[in-house]
């Protein structure tokens, strides 16, 4: 193991030991906030979507904003679909939720089967997939997967046996830069890790996340490749080609493994979501029953540094990126979340008692800057609304100086 990766672990495990005292000690006393807010208070959230569906950008979505008691607001806005006549966008509209997957399924599995020490964050990638014996990775971990640093890129599939394509094309790749110090964000890393989940497991990424998290959470509306018993209530995605697709996932590479990879496949809906972040704001538990580990919650959302400290990512979770438009301007530095491609996105702030959830019907892939806008805008809006601490001064105590 390079002597980067060892400072990197070594670093996690300080994180993960500063957080767990920080959490007990800023955690204990803090207020819970008031109940949902005004309509008048609220109208700028409803202003910000209606922008949003005008300028085309969406055909609709859902936003959700709570704490660990639950839901603090909820409303849904436009339609389910560009298409004339498509139905009203409903709280309980289903989405696919994109690249969510990876830290509503993928990372905890993971996580989850660190718990029952099935394996190591730590373990050589080689020993689940001995299809790298060889092929110079022997330094390559489960943790840089979990951390977009395994210096794999993302590559097409072939057509007739794309799993081992994916396998074999990602253990005959030339890595990009070290190990451990380049971030690269690849979807690569997490259909790995998917396909380590069933190696380990013996069963399915889809069935393994439904009994570990999706059941005992209450998340009735999340799956892959939900049935068509449900098909009035999906909201639709628009493809590269324009095409419509109604509960089949956008993404490709998840249509060409059978809708159930560890980069994407997942549907479901604000609700339900809500449900996993508040699991998260309480540490692994919900409704009185554990779920994760705090153990495990306090390492996926410890700071990992790559790119000489300017990216900052948890186990999955993003912390501070290109990618982390949803963070707003006023969460604090301990909030962490990730956005999915077809136009979802979750943010969570332990330290001011919030998350937000925005899922939308997106039409315009194009104009990422001011999707990414949007984004921030309902993130900081809705700090402002609903967090116990918004105030940048009370912040300080979370952030350290204000700036």
């Amino acid at each position: 193991m390079n002597q980067l990766m060892q400072r990197n672990i070594s670093l996690l495990a300080a994180a993960i030991a500063f957080l767990a005292f920080f959490r007990v000690a800023a955690f204990a006393d803090a207020p819970f906030p008031a109940s949902q807010e005004s309509g008048e208070q609220t109208a700028k959230i409803d202003l910000l979507l209606g922008s949003a569906i005008s300028h085309g950008l969406i055909a609709g979505g859902v936003v959700l904003v709570g704490n660990r008691q639950g839901v603090l607001f909820e409303r849904a806005y436009g339609r389910s679909s560009v298409e004339p006549g498509a139905p009203a966008t409903e709280i309980d509209t289903i989405f696919d939720i994109a690249s969510l997957t990876k830290v509503i399924a993928t990372a905890p599995a993971i996580l989850k089967l660190a718990e029952e020490r099935k394996i190591s964050l730590v373990d050589q990638v080689v020993k689940w997939f001995p299809e790298f014996a060889g092929k110079g990775k022997d330094d390559l971990l489960v943790l840089n997967l979990l951390t977009h640093t395994s210096g794999l890129d993302d590559f097409p599939f072939a057509a007739d046996n794309p799993l081992h394509s994916a396998v074999e094309g990602a253990a005959g790749q030339k890595l990009k830069g070290e190990i451990g110090s380049r971030f690269k964000y690849a979807d690569i890393n997490f259909i790995l890790l998917g396909e380590m989940v069933r190696r380990v497991t013996g069963t399915g990424l889809d069935h393994y996340a439904a009994a570990s998290f999706f059941a005992p959470l209450g998340m009735q509306d999340t799956a892959f490749n939900p049935g068509p018993e449900k098909s009035l209530r999906f909201s639709a995605t628009v493809g590269a080609d324009k095409s419509i697709r109604l509960g089949q996932v956008q993404d490709p590479e998840a249509r060409q493994l059978g809708g159930i990879a560890g980069h994407a496949g997942v549907f479901s809906t604000a609700r339900d979501l809500a449900r996993f972040c508040c699991m998260f704001l309480n540490e692994g538990e919900y409704g009185g029953r554990r779920i994760l580990s705090q153990r495990a919650v306090q390492q996926m959302t410890a700071p990992y540094f790559s790119r000489g400290g300017n990216v900052i990512r948890g186990l999955g979770w993003d912390i501070s990126s290109p990618f982390s438009s949803p963070k707003g301007n006023v969460f604090s530095e301990f909030s962490f979340g990730h956005t999915g491609y077809s136009g979802s996105s979750i943010w969570i702030d332990p330290a001011a008692d919030i998350f937000v959830v925005l899922l939308t019907t997106r039409l315009d892939y194009k104009n990422t800057r001011e999707f990414s806008q949007l984004r921030s805008d309902l993130s900081t809006l809705s700090a402002g609304l609903f967090s116990t601490v918004t105030d940048k001064t009370k912040l300080a105590h979370y952030n350290g100086p204000v700036r």
